[in-house]
């Protein structure tokens, strides 16, 4: 766990933690999708649909496939990230940064760069030294992952709709991480 400057903590959610945090995180998601994020779903997207989709995520956060972060302020949950690890064999050196979202009130701030950090370093702790996400083509989180060091590798015409129905291209980016010492 940790604090951003503006005193937003971030803290790693246990399988506990996870359960506990289901109404914020689903308050979050509702709210970002409300906003216009291409997150894969589409207006009208309210609380309970969002509530169902975070708790069928239970069983990989419990078995360690699905790392999640929060990060909170004055009780509310405003942003995470998620850390999905490949279970392929041949894929273990890699994993999937999804979901990093950024509660409007709270951007600006710095939260997504200390979320996204805070999902490579674990990524590289648990011996991913490859990592890969997907974005909407020119939105602010393409240019956050440009300023961070990540390298666009493709964009896909068309590749998903925003949340209104609208077909909107996607880029798709990669980041190789030092492998640290103990892998």
């Amino acid at each position: 766990m940790h604090t951003t400057p503006t005193t937003h903590i971030i803290t790693r959610l246990s399988a506990d933690d996870f359960h506990d945090n289901l109404h914020g995180l689903a308050t979050l998601l509702a709210d970002v999708v409300s906003d216009g994020a291409s997150l894969g779903f589409l207006t009208p997207f309210d609380h309970a649909a969002a509530s169902t989709w975070w708790s069928k995520h239970a069983p990989a956060v419990a078995e360690g496939s699905l790392i999640i972060w929060t990060a909170h302020h004055d009780g509310r949950t405003e942003a995470t990230i998620s850390l999905a690890f490949e279970p392929k064999p041949n894929g273990r050196h890699r994993a999937e940064i999804l979901k990093l979202m950024v509660h409007p009130r709270a951007r600006g701030h710095g939260l997504a760069r200390a979320l996204l950090t805070t999902a490579e370093q674990a990524a590289a702790q648990a011996g991913a030294h490859l990592l890969l996400l997907d974005t909407e083509t020119g939105s602010p989180a393409e240019h956050l992952y440009h300023a961070t060091g990540w390298t666009r590798y493709g964009i896909v015409p068309g590749y998903a709709t925003d949340p209104s129905g609208v077909l909107r291209d996607c880029s798709f980016f990669y980041k190789r991480l030092t492998p640290t010492p103990d892998r």
